[in-house]
């Protein structure tokens, strides 16, 4: 369950210790009840082998009992990679419910498509689909060091991989070294995909690399990195959690260079 505050979309039913709520159909008509207000919309998002899930949003402030809202980064690293997807998608899926309730070519109603998702103009039949950005997250390496950043926007003092999106008409290769070159100033060599994550804050897709450092000084560009610098892999400051693709990269590479280390290994 989501909530539904004048459209937008980006807290979830949690219980009072911040536990994410998943609800059966009787738990959620017990609740409706409670609350004595209906859902302002409910949306399929999928199935396994066992349940079939929806996600149901209702106004904030109905809210009673053993229950708060919460935002989806407090279940990072608190629930598994499933469910946190799970969650994610259900966020992203009712927000672009409510964004497009009329056609942003002529005006008009959009209805839900019963055979794709998307959401489809009742007058000129403009398709709608969820939006997914995809962005490229990288980590820089050189020999036994990784280059990482404190960025701008971080509210810990955490320094991570580099990160941006991929601009239209591009390959991710080439966002991966027009980025790393705009906001740090070094030139790459050779880039090895990793993993990909979902990462709904608010519709992400990460494509996750480790590229090889080529060339140049590190310049940041002041406007989104307030710092980076080689840091040896035995020598880290605070990095993100292996919850996230940035931690599962330099976590990855750390090992890599532990490997190196041991007896005949080179």
């Amino acid at each position: 369950m989501v909530s539904d505050v004048r459209g937008k979309v980006d807290q979830l039913l949690c219980d009072t210790d911040g536990t994410l709520c998943i609800l059966t159909s009787a738990g959620l008509e017990c609740l409706k009840a409670q609350v004595q207000h209906p859902a302002s919309h409910e949306q399929y998002l999928g199935h396994n082998s066992q349940q079939t899930f929806w996600v149901v949003a209702m106004p904030a402030s109905t809210l009673r009992g053993n229950y708060q809202w919460l935002g989806l980064r407090a279940q990072l690293g608190q629930v598994d990679a499933t469910l946190f997807s799970l969650a994610g998608r259900a966020l992203q899926i009712c927000q672009w419910y409510f964004d497009h309730a009329y056609c942003g070519r002529c005006g008009q109603p959009t209805k839900t498509d019963q055979v794709d998702s998307a959401r489809v103009c009742l007058a000129c039949q403009l398709r709608f689909y969820p939006r997914i950005s995809p962005c490229m997250i990288v980590l820089v390496v050189r020999d036994q060091e990784l280059l990482l950043a404190h960025h701008v926007r971080a509210s810990r003092p955490v320094y991570t991989t580099l990160a941006g999106f991929v601009e239209a008409g591009e390959r991710v290769e080439d966002t991966v070294h027009r980025e790393v070159y705009e906001e740090v100033g070094v030139r790459l060599g050779q880039l090895e995909y990793i993993t990909s994550q979902s990462w709904p804050f608010p519709g992400q897709l990460m494509l996750g690399f480790i590229a090889e450092y080529a060339s140049g000084d590190i310049q940041i560009d002041g406007e989104e990195i307030l710092d980076a610098n080689w840091f040896r892999y035995d020598q880290l400051p605070q990095v993100p959690p292996k919850a996230t693709v940035a931690g599962q990269l330099i976590d990855l590479y750390v090992q890599r260079c532990l490997v190196k280390q041991l007896p005949g290994k080179k």
